[in-house]
């Protein structure tokens, strides 16, 4: 799940993710289309708030995902999949980064309940709302929160509409600004001298 917390994508974003999506040479993914279910069927559809975007590819995330496909053994698979619509839907095929041993597209449910628990139980970790593929979205925004990133840049990122949304989810995990603030001033005024 290094899409999750290397560049905050949802895990229908993950699951919807193609290689073509991955553009190495400008170090970013463009996220397009999620995999969602529909009235208990699959489908493809636009990101949240149906806008696609674009997110800075980490150089750890891009190897990952070289290693991913040069392996040889998990290539990209071909899958298709109605648009928004399971039942009037066009019919949209998608080379697939990420799909099941089947060389189907991923579901929410599967994945979760036959890989994301069983892995925390192995790691010891109780099953929750905060333990969920969605905590590895906030570690990604903390983690740049943490290392300065601005909140605009941070909600594009992150696919959210507005700023402020993000700021409200997310203060939390803001770090102290009081040492920021001391060392800024310091190093304009040339104190702590």
């Amino acid at each position: 799940m290094d899409l999750g917390a290397g560049c905050g994508l949802r895990q229908g974003e993950i699951f919807g993710l193609s290689p073509d999506d991955v553009d190495l040479d400008a170090g970013v993914i463009h996220v397009r289309r999620q995999v969602k279910r529909v009235r208990s069927r699959l489908v493809f559809g636009l990101p949240k708030n149906d806008r696609d975007r674009h997110v800075p590819l980490p150089s750890m995330i891009a190897r990952r995902i070289e290693d991913h496909i040069d392996g040889g053994r998990f290539g990209p698979t071909s899958i298709t999949l109605p648009w928004e619509n399971p039942l009037t839907g066009k019919p949209t095929t998608v080379d697939l980064l990420l799909t099941t041993t089947r060389n189907g597209a991923l579901n929410r449910s599967t994945f979760d309940s036959k890989m994301w628990h069983p892995a925390l139980a192995l790691a010891g970790i109780e099953r929750s709302r905060a333990t969920g593929v969605h905590a590895l979205r906030h570690f990604y925004a903390s983690a740049l929160l943490d290392a300065g990133e601005n909140i605009k840049s941070l909600s594009s990122y992150l696919g959210h509409h507005d700023p402020g949304f993000t700021l409200r989810v997310y203060t939390h995990l803001m770090p102290s600004s009081e040492d920021r603030a001391r060392r800024a001033i310091d190093s304009v005024l040339g104190g702590d001298e």
